[in-house]
Formats: C-alpha cells, sequence, structure tokens
C-alpha cells in the first residue's frame, strides 16, 4: 500500500512539473471606480470603488483555466468569484478563436430559496481588430431561465501610446420580469487606454438603454450613463 501511495504521489508530482513547465501563469489587479457587468453596476452605481483580481494558467495547447474576483453590494459576502475554463487557438493567422465555461458564483448570496450563482458557455471568433462573441446560460442570475448575450468588439491602437475600444452586446432574457417590463436591453461602451509607469490606465463610458427605475432593480443609477476610471497591473 505504502509503494502504491509513493507511485501515485510520484505520478502527481511528475504530472504537475510537465503541466507546469509547459504552461505559463499570470495574474492581474484591477482599481476601478465602479464595477459595470453588462452595463449595469454591480455596486451603487455611484462612485463606489472595485477592488478586481484574479489568477490564470494557460498551456503551450491552447487549454487554460482561471479565477478572478471582485467586491458586490448586493449579497452579504460582498464578493463575486468567477472560475473558467476554456481551448483558445487559431483557425488561421487571421482568425482566433476562444471557447469555454464560466462560473460566476456569490459566496453568502443570501438569497433565501434563489441561488444567485449560475453557469455560461461562451464562444468568440477574433478577426481584423474585431471579437463577435455569444455567451449563453440555461438558468442565469437569480434563477432566471435562459439567457443570451451575442455582443461585439472592437480595438483600435491609436499610436504607441493610446488605443480604443468599443463594446456593444444584446441582453436577451427569457424571464420577462426580470427587468420590470424589459425581457431585453442593450449595453455599449466607448474606452481609451495607455500603459503609463508600468500600469494601464482606462477610462471607459459606459451606457444602456435602461432608463427607467422599474428597468433597474429599483435604482435607476445602476443603469444610468457613467465613465470608469480604471487601473490595471498585470502580475
Amino acid at each position: 500500500m505504502k509503494r502504491l501511495i509513493a507511485s501515485a504521489a510520484g505520478l502527481v508530482l511528475s504530472a504537475s512539473a510537465m503541466l507546469a513547465s509547459a504552461a505559463e501563469i499570470s495574474g492581474n489587479v484591477t482599481l476601478a471606480s465602479d464595477y459595470r457587468f453588462r452595463g449595469i453596476s454591480q455596486l451603487t452605481g455611484e462612485w463606489s470603488p472595485a477592488i478586481q483580481g484574479g489568477f490564470d494558467l494557460e498551456t503551450e495547447s491552447g487549454f487554460y483555466i482561471g479565477t478572478w474576483a471582485s467586491n458586490v453590494n448586493f449579497t452579504p459576502g460582498s464578493i463575486e468569484t468567477d472560475v473558467y475554463g476554456g481551448f483558445a487557438g487559431k483557425f488561421n493567422d487571421d482568425v482566433e478563436y476562444d471557447v469555454g465555461l464560466l462560473y460566476y458564483g456569490y459566496p453568502e448570496d443570501g438569497g433565501g430559496n434563489v441561488d444567485l450563482a449560475y453557469w455560461e458557455i461562451y464562444g468568440s471568433v477574433a478577426v481584423a481588430g474585431f471579437t463577435f462573441g455569444l455567451n449563453y446560460s440555461p438558468d442565469y442570475f437569480a434563477e432566471t431561465d435562459d439567457f443570451y448575450y451575442p455582443y461585439v468588439d472592437y480595438g483600435l491602437a491609436l499610436n504607441d501610446m493610446f488605443s480604443l475600444n468599443f463594446h456593444v452586446g444584446y441582453n436577451s432574457f427569457k424571464e420577462e420580469l426580470f427587468l420590470g417590463d424589459d425581457d431585453d436591453y442593450l449595453d455599449w461602451s466607448v474606452g481609451i487606454t495607455t500603459e503609463q509607469l508600468g500600469v494601464e490606465w482606462g477610462l471607459t463610458y459606459v451606457d444602456t438603454d435602461l432608463d427607467d427605475d422599474s428597468d433597474c432593480f429599483g435604482n435607476e443609477d445602476l443603469c444610468a450613463a457613467t465613465v470608469v476610471l480604471s487601473i490595471s497591473k498585470s502580475l
């Protein structure tokens, strides 16, 4: 039995060493003036700083796993913890793809009989500066049934210092009462980023077409247009 345990431990250590030698581990940390997720504030909708960060492990084959977390204010735990994994690669020199599975967790969500946590399947194709993507959840946030999120991103380098980033997404809910009378909405953003003093600075305008308290959890500020300032550092 001891030999079996020792052999198993040796195999695990060998596999871990092989994986580590063929993988790249990276991290990131961000301080932002708000946490906007698909256009909606996960904090107060006003100046309420978010501290965010995560770690990723990516192999040479294209397989990756990672985790990310941010403070939120709608659960007693006051935190969102995400775990994801997938596969990214290239069809050719011009077209890249990314597919995977993403879990959104809310420790101590305090939702009573409603579970806030949910899964999403995602996929995207990137070509010529554009990224065309689709996320799908069979049971979205707070058990609101099917959800689809097609989106388009575009990145443009203005010069050696500044880049522009554009985003538009369409949120489609099967549960019609989740956002008042709406069962869908648009979110969009325009941002500029630059790297200075060893960190990335970002300034992003974020907005949605939700403009009524009843469509935004009783607080119009959560969905109102805003400008988010962020400072990020790769580790």
